[in-house]
């Protein structure tokens, strides 16, 4: 059985780094024969899923309106849910662990479905989260696109 990443991170608004980071994300899960599912649209999302994509890899892109035509280019299974940025927890709720590539609103709120799931995330060049003493919550932090795929894929069990 296949493994399933989200990648979360800025759509609209993501500079050039979060982008080309996102990108090599998604090539090297797909080269580790893991799902990449996203929000489905442009920046980080596109860029993840276009990496992805390009290894060879399938990408699921859940979509916050009714149209799969919506979704970008690199997603090969859209699907539309209707339920705008609600949607972020199925986005978390369908992968085994979740790397987050920038930071944004929705996906810091991401980051939390994800921990109150108690799934893996990796945070690059992006959030760092802090409780209500100061101390980092369990989200692990890596500086490149490689060092975020081994902490995340290290802390995923191995596939059936």
């Amino acid at each position: 059985m296949n493994r399933y990443v989200a990648v979360v991170g800025p759509g609209e608004g993501a500079t050039r780094l979060e982008v080309r980071l996102a990108d090599e994300i998604g090539q090297r899960l797909a080269e580790n024969n893991v799902v990449v599912v996203t929000g489905g649209l442009a920046g980080v999302m596109a860029a993840a899923a276009r990496g992805a994509r390009r290894a060879g890899g399938q990408t699921v892109g859940l979509l916050p309106g009714l149209d799969r035509a919506a979704a970008d280019a690199g997603v090969t299974m859209a699907i539309p849910t209707g339920l705008g940025e609600l949607r972020n927890a199925l986005v978390v709720n369908s992968a085994d662990g979740l790397i987050a590539v920038g930071g944004s609103w929705g996906t810091l709120s991401e980051i939390a479905f994800a921990r109150r799931a108690d799934l893996p995330v990796v945070s690059v060049c992006g959030w760092t989260v802090r409780d209500h003493n100061g101390n980092q919550v369990e989200v692990s932090t890596a500086d490149s696109a490689e060092k975020a795929v081994t902490l995340l894929l290290g802390q995923l069990p191995r596939p059936a």
